[in-house]
């Protein structure tokens, strides 16, 4: 009896425990660039994290007119910050985006 009372208990668990692991995602963002200026970084990070991820143009450039689709795998929330930076250096950043919600066009309005 006691041991159909622990297996029963430790269901309850795992089912608790199971309920409350929110799944890992993919999403995606498609970033365009209508600044007039090359933009040489693209970084996209969670909204929670301290640092910003690693540059996802890598070597490559994106110039004015061109869109970029950046693929976010495995993650909890689709809310992140994204940052670009120009050919002078001058950053435009979104705070807080919902990438299943929408997409980027950076201006120049959108100058930090």
């Amino acid at each position: 009896m006691k041991h159909v009372f622990t297996l029963a208990l430790t269901g309850l668990l795992l089912l608790a425990v199971a309920g409350s692991v929110q799944a890992q995602q993919n999403y995606y963002v498609d970033v365009t660039n209508q600044t007039g200026f090359t933009i040489f970084y693209l970084y996209v990070s969670p909204a929670d994290a301290k640092d910003w991820e690693e540059d996802v143009l890598g070597s490559e450039v994106m110039l004015h007119g061109q869109t970029r689709r950046v693929t976010l795998n495995n993650y909890f929330s689709p809310i992140f910050d994204i940052r670009l930076v120009d050919e002078d250096g001058d950053t435009y950043t979104f705070w807080n985006v919902d990438v299943s919600l929408r997409d980027i066009v950076v201006t120049l309005a959108d100058l930090d």
